[in-house]
């Protein structure tokens, strides 16, 4: 993947307007390509924890309120305020307090948190250390997904060098504070992305999400009180403190302020991790990557990530912020924007997004245990060209049963592309069942008749 971090310096700027480099604000990702950029070394060259040192002396309080008033929202999907998720956790109960980091980055189409890690682990780091100082928390725990094993061990030489430079362990910085930092990884279960299934996890129970209330906040890791968050939400925290929270909320929007990082991939000529202010459309992002592989155009992709409803190419112009997506039918989830072109077929596509959700499906509720694995099987023949015209009132139905309903948002994010799809792109269902099959197959298809050879292989 190629990184767009060769952007203004202040990273100013309301996404609207300007030549499309001056649209980009590289904040976490602005040393990426620089050599060893993820030591200690390199990070304070950048002002590395300069932001902890501001954040240690203010009273835990007033940096929750700070945090609160920059507008800073989550980044793992919900879009939830990370100063308000702060300020849940009740104070002078007596009780251990916990800081959980949820890296346990497994959707379809998200890769954010990953890259963030292997290149910058120290901004998270920096972030989690301020975040407990905030939450008077003394043990924080970063869940990682355990494939990613070179983050894993660059997480660990970082943890390392935090705690010989004296930024984790005991009297942080003269301040009192003393913090332990444990590095989890997970066993490779989707589930363990939910907040609740993660802690379970963490406790050594099998993943599967907890009932609520109680809430995290209340009764979360050992029952004790515990604020989860998404990597790229407390990475985010240290440049804050640093630069000030009027220079967080001058980019975005006013209900979306601040910087993220967008993940683009897919069919288009220029993947990889963009980081602009929240409310930039796919136009632009598309506009200074390079725009779609050369002779193709943009068909379906998706704002959040498979889990989110696709968009079509009449929503390049929708402002990539939480109120903008939401309002044109979709979420801005984890800005995970997988573009696909007039050459895929879009039964395969949810077919195997489906076929996911189903295998992850943790099984503990119904909805999502019975109603993904049925909708694999009609999406299946669907794909192969025996299905029935019913059947695309059934999968609605199915999904319909699903949507709400189910235990955890596992199955909401399952329905999710079978709504989007059948309505934008019903008329594809009915050529499979009436063609007989795919009217995508290299072997009988019309859209591969042009160009059969710049096409081969598109859809393996």
């Amino acid at each position: 993947m190629t990184l767009a971090t060769e952007i203004n310096d202040n990273g100013s700027g309301n996404g609207n307007g300007g030549s499309p480099e001056k649209l980009l604000a590289p904040v976490l990702s602005a040393f990426w390509d620089e050599p060893e950029s993820w030591t200690l070394e390199t990070y304070r060259r950048h002002d590395g924890y300069e932001g902890l040192r501001k954040a240690l002396a203010m009273a835990p309080d007033d940096l929750i309120a700070y945090v609160k008033d920059s507008g800073l929202r989550g980044r793992g999907g919900a879009g939830f305020p990370t100063g308000m998720k702060w300020q849940f956790i009740p104070q002078g109960d007596g009780k251990p307090h916990y800081l959980v980091v949820n890296a346990d980055e497994s959707e379809p189409g998200t890769c954010k948190d990953i890259p963030l890690l292997f290149a910058n682990p120290h901004s998270l780091i920096e972030g989690i250390v301020i975040a407990c100082y905030a939450i008077r928390s003394s043990h924080a725990f970063i869940y990682l997904r355990g494939e990613v094993v070179p983050v894993l061990r660059r997480l660990h030489e970082a943890v390392r060098e935090a705690y010989e430079a004296g930024y984790l362990g005991t009297n942080i910085l003269g301040s009192g504070l003393d913090l332990e930092l444990t590095v989890h990884a997970g066993a490779g279960a989707y589930i363990c992305g939910e907040e609740t299934a993660l802690l379970d996890s963490l406790e050594g129970r099998r993943g599967q999400p907890r009932l609520r209330p109680p809430f995290p906040a209340v009764a979360g890791l050992y029952a004790c009180p515990t604020v989860v968050n998404n990597v790229e939400s407390i990475a985010s925290v240290p440049a804050i403190l640093n630069r000030g929270k009027d220079w967080f909320k001058s980019m975005g929007s006013e209900k979306s302020p601040g910087f993220t990082l967008y993940s683009l991939s897919g069919h288009v000529a220029g993947p990889g991790q963009y980081e602009a202010p929240l409310g930039i459309t796919l136009r632009q992002l598309l506009d200074m990557s390079g725009g779609m592989r050369p002779s193709h155009r943009l068909k379906f992709w998706t704002p959040g990530g498979s889990s989110t409803p696709m968009f079509t190419d009449e929503h390049l112009d929708v402002p990539l912020d939480y109120e903008g997506v939401g309002a044109a039918g979709s979420m801005l989830g984890t800005k995970a924007l997988q573009c696909f072109d007039e050459t895929t077929c879009v039964v395969r596509a949810v077919t195997r997004w489906t076929e996911f959700y189903a295998h992850e499906s943790c099984g503990k509720c119904t909805p999502c245990r019975e109603g993904t694995y049925w909708l694999v099987q009609l999406l299946r023949d669907i794909e192969a060209g025996e299905g029935q015209m019913s059947d695309l009132d059934k999968l609605n139905d199915i999904a319909d049963n699903i949507n709400g309903k189910s235990f955890c948002a596992l199955g909401d994010g399952a329905a999710s592309p079978i709504f989007s799809s059948l309505k934008y792109f019903r008329e594809e269902y009915e050529q499979h069942i009436t063609g007989k099959g795919c009217p995508f197959d290299p072997a009988r298809s019309t859209v591969w008749a042009d160009d059969k050879n710049a096409h081969q292989g598109v859809n393996a």
